[in-house]
């Protein structure tokens, strides 16, 4: 059986991470439950997200209308997570819908685009410390005065800013400001670029437009191997983090879907065996002197993907945190992690 036949199966392999990004789990299991077969995923995602925006234009407020487009931006996203001929379509949708909710909800948040890359800067609503009653006013914000540092938050292979909104809270809780990106053949940009291995070059862009002299890096899946590479590479960045990065790649052992994921983001089979071939951090790892914490799952064990403990190894201030029952991405150990990334991350840009 194609692994894109088993709709039931396909569903519960997606079900932690799609349900870690978010997405209500009981709207999960509605929209899902009534699929026939993976061909149905990303329409049946795609009027998810449609209903939230109907909910939206209804809300008797601009928090839920708010809280509404956010949600629809998660659907969207999904929608992309299977093969489906309108993922472009909808990594638009998902795009729109969050700028649409941070322009309601984070009127001080900031698009910045350039070659290569485009995202959201966010600012913490207060500074650290000080009560949640004493937001800061819009100039302040939108200036990032109060923000006691930068995070560059990189996403993976099919994955994209829109999925990792819970990360960024944490984040912004923590007092940083947080840009979170799509880059080459990732999220809103897949439709008209393919990935690159050469990230720091994206990162490096990034930091002269965001105009921070040093930021810190989390990457998540493959981003994991892109925010690894940049740090060993890219000067300014001061702190990093990986969530289920990969170490290396091993082409030929690779499952299929994989490789057809590869494929589809890289241009073709033979792009897709020669990105893979870059994939590999045995020369980088010593290169990445800033203060790492890498996060695996003990239960995410991919054919021909080396996790990131050789690397936490090899880096001269690399830790490495192994959660047992994790699985990819981690959505199913959330607390076991996600506090402990924050605070490597804010701890390292600020010294504290």
């Amino acid at each position: 059986m194609n692994a894109y036949d088993d709709v039931a199966g396909f569903a519960d392999a997606q079900w932690t991470r799609v349900t870690g990004a978010g997405v209500d789990p009981h709207e999960y299991r509605r929209v899902t439950g009534g699929l026939v077969s993976v061909a149905d995923w990303g329409p049946a995602f795609l009027r998810a997200g449609q209903e939230h925006l109907g909910r939206a234009e209804g809300a008797g407020s601009p928090r839920s209308a708010g809280t509404h487009l956010l949600a629809a931006a998660r659907c969207f996203h999904v929608a992309t997570l299977a093969p489906y001929a309108e993922a472009a379509r909808a990594a638009a949708a998902a795009d729109d819908a969050l700028g649409r909710a941070l322009a309601v909800l984070e009127p001080g948040a900031r698009r910045v685009s350039g070659e290569g890359f485009t995202g959201w800067l966010r600012f913490p609503s207060a500074a650290p410390g000080a009560s949640g009653a004493s937001a800061v006013s819009g100039a302040s914000r939108a200036s990032g005065a109060d923000a006691v540092g930068t995070v560059i938050v990189v996403p993976g292979l099919d994955s994209a800013k829109e999925e990792f909104l819970d990360l960024v809270s944490a984040l912004l809780a923590r007092g940083l400001a947080v840009f979170a990106m799509d880059g080459p053949g990732q999220g809103v940009l897949a439709a008209t670029s393919v990935l690159v291995p050469q990230y720091e070059k994206v990162v490096g862009r990034v930091l002269d437009a965001l105009g921070v002299p040093r930021a810190g890096l989390v990457g998540l899946s493959l981003g994991g191997y892109f925010a690894a590479r940049a740090a060993a590479l890219e000067p300014r960045v001061a702190a990093v983090a990986t969530v289920s990065g990969p170490f290396r790649l091993d082409w030929d052992e690779l499952p299929q879907p994989i490789r057809d994921m590869v494929a589809r983001r890289t241009g073709g089979a033979g792009a897709a065996r020669e990105f893979a071939r870059h994939v590999d951090l045995t020369g980088l790892a010593p290169r990445v002197t800033a203060p790492l914490l890498v996060v695996d799952g003990g239960q995410d064990v991919i054919p021909g993907v080396t996790n990131g403990e050789p690397l936490a190894r090899s880096a001269p201030h690399g830790t490495h945190l192994s959660v047992p029952h994790g699985d990819h991405l981690l959505g199913n150990a959330r607390p076991d992690w996600l506090p402990r990334l924050a605070d490597h991350l804010a701890h390292a840009l600020t010294g504290a």
